[in-house]
């Protein structure tokens, strides 16, 4: 079904407003794949809050203008997914590489992170990045690992004295 100028307005701002919002894009190749395996490829990119549309280039290429996402515009060519990650960096990568070890025939194309566009093979580094929680749960380990031995040291100084008072209580009823 051919779409009119309107139409073709809406998804173009539509899918700019995902772009300027979002902290990373893939585009996957999807030629091969079934409509129930893109079904669930859908299903798996809405509980993980991964923006994915099946657009034209020339309207992808209209949408990505202006965003950290331009630098994708020439590789944008060929029947092509775009998965925007809207919360955590990583998620539409884990999305794509995670369908990708059932389903051979989504093929990574394209990787943008901050501005730059990355190549296919840098999906697992960007897949890999920890969770918005999981960077906090490292900050605070690192934070707090300071404490923890600082608390360490003071406790040692009583104990020392504790074993040492021991030993020589141990010596005298040894001797006698």
């Amino acid at each position: 079904m051919a779409l009119n100028l309107e139409d073709k307005k809406v998804i173009v701002s539509e899918l700019a407003a995902v772009a300027a919002s979002a902290h990373s894009a893939i585009a996957a190749e999807y030629r091969g794949l079934s409509v129930g395996q893109m079904t669930e490829l859908r299903k798996r990119a809405r509980s993980s809050a991964v923006y994915l549309r099946v657009v034209k280039n020339s309207l992808a290429k209209r949408a990505v203008e202006g965003t950290d996402f331009e630098c994708m515009q020439q590789g944008l060519v060929g029947p092509l997914v775009l998965a925007f990650s809207q919360e955590d960096p990583g998620a539409a990568a884990r999305l794509m590489k995670d369908f990708a070890k059932t389903n051979d025939k989504l093929q990574v194309k394209l990787v943008s992170f901050g501005g730059q566009l990355l190549g296919a093979s840098d999906l697992d580094r960007l897949a890999t990045m920890p969770t918005r929680d999981e960077a906090i749960s490292l900050l605070m380990a690192v934070m707090k690992a300071p404490l923890d031995k600082f608390a360490r040291t003071l406790n040692e100084v009583p104990g020392k004295l504790v074993r040492t008072v021991a030993a020589i209580r141990d010596q005298k009823q040894a001797a006698a």
